[in-house]
């Protein structure tokens, strides 16, 4: 009986084998997870590099390159060595018998010693060209026959700038007015194409962008850039050195003196000096004038000089150009109101029985000035509430502003042989 259920319940005691590996089947299994590992590991590389820009600059946005040009005092800072060379006695010379002699012994000046000085003045004209570019825009019309032509204007150009994304580049904006098209030729022969970063319809100067992204290295290390200098202390008699094209050939050195630096004219909004000076130039020629130190000190403008002074060179002093220059450096816009002023002195408040201020020669048409109520003959002595004093504290306070602001100027107005102060709101505008 035990038998019997032995054999029945038999099947319990049966070894269950195990299934044999199939190595094959391992094989591929395992070469279809590392092909999906890598691809996995591909696409995600791939997106990675694709969006880590785009998080990076949301996460960490790059600060916008500033340009930042130092404003002039009108005293020169004395270095060491010219407080050295004044403090300087002329030497006493002995004569044979040993005395002491306060007599300098006459001395020709040999003709090699003005071409040595000559040289030296065109070697700092030389350096001081590697900062000059020729700017070139490129303008398409039809004639009558509706013939297709281009037409080409030049005008020197100034480097004023390297922010580390773009070359900053200060010319005449006449030169590409319409243009469809411009570039900039450096001196070793290469273009690059531009485009206007700014410009001011006052002056008429613009600055153009030149990415450095399309410039190559040899041009590069050809090049240099700009040193405004500090023209406030430029005075009568000093040499000077235009560079550009004072004559209207590119690359030019002439050399002479400053004849005047008590000239000045009255723009919309702003009084600038001129230099005047006895370079023979082109009427059309344009550039700038630089001190023996290669340092610019004044912008070549021939529009600005008078009728009489157009065979000789004339240049707005880079000074007063500073703030100006600086904010279209940066993309900024120049504020603008249509005023042109000039300033009320003490000898004239005393004699004509003025208010101090800044005196309204004229108002420009269509202006935001005359919109508001100015009137010529007003005299400016407050702006946002800040006392003006001459026209250099008017230019001073209206470049605080940027265009859309609304600003408070109180004038004094002449009313039945009085002067009555009035409030007048103006809305600062942009100079097309």
């Amino acid at each position: 009986m035990q038998e019997k259920d032995n054999e029945k319940f038999s099947f319990i005691h049966e070894k269950i084998k195990e299934k044999p590996l199939n190595k094959r089947k391992l094989l591929l299994y395992l070469g279809y997870a590392a092909g999906l590992a890598v691809v996995f590991g591909l696409v995600a590389s791939l997106v990675f590099a694709f969006f880590q820009p785009k998080f990076s600059s949301l996460l960490h946005p790059e600060d916008e390159p500033v340009v930042t040009i130092p404003k002039d005092d009108t005293e020169e800072t004395e270095t060491e060595e010219t407080a050295e060379t004044e403090s300087e006695a002329v030497p006493e010379t002995e004569t044979e018998t040993g005395t002491e002699s306060s007599e300098v012994p006459a001395a020709g000046i040999a003709i090699s010693d003005f071409q040595k000085l000559q040289n030296e003045l065109y070697a700092v004209g030389r350096e001081a060209n590697k900062f000059i570019v020729t700017v070139t825009g490129v303008k398409s019309d039809t004639d009558w026959f509706n013939n297709s032509y281009e037409s080409k204007g030049q005008a020197s150009g100034v480097i004023i700038a390297d922010n580390g994304q773009e070359l900053l580049v200060l010319t005449e904006r006449k030169v590409i007015t319409d243009a469809q098209e411009m570039y900039v030729t450096f001196i070793n022969g290469v273009t690059a194409p531009a485009s206007m970063k700014k410009y001011d319809g006052n002056t008429g100067i613009a600055v153009l962008s030149v990415p450095l992204e399309n410039i190559d290295q040899g041009t590069l290390q050809a090049i240099s850039v700009a040193e405004l200098g500090n023209s406030l202390v430029t005075t009568q008699g000093m040499i000077a050195i235009a560079v550009g094209s004072p004559l209207g050939t590119n690359y030019s050195v002439l050399t002479g003196n400053i004849t005047s630096t008590t000239n000045s004219i009255s723009t919309i909004d702003r009084n600038y000096t001129v230099f005047t000076t006895d370079i023979v130039g082109s009427s059309r020629g344009s550039g700038v004038l630089i001190n023996t130190s290669g340092q610019v000190i004044g912008l070549v403008m021939q529009d600005y000089s008078n009728e009489g002074e157009r065979n000789t060179l004339t240049a707005i002093s880079i000074s007063e150009l500073k703030s100006v220059i600086e904010m279209l450096s940066n993309g900024q816009d120049i504020p603008y109101i249509g005023l042109e002023l000039t300033t009320v002195t003490n000898d004239i408040a005393n004699e004509y029985e003025i208010p101090k201020g800044a005196y309204i020669k004229e108002v420009r048409m269509d202006s935001p000035a005359m919109a508001a109520g100015l009137q010529k003959g007003d005299v400016i002595t407050k702006m946002a509430g800040e006392t003006i004093f001459n026209v250099d504290t008017y230019e001073k306070k209206l470049m605080e502003f940027a265009p859309g602001e609304q600003v408070e100027i109180v004038v004094e107005r002449q009313n039945a042989g009085r002067y009555k102060e009035v409030t007048c709101t103006v809305e600062v505008n942009i100079l097309q």
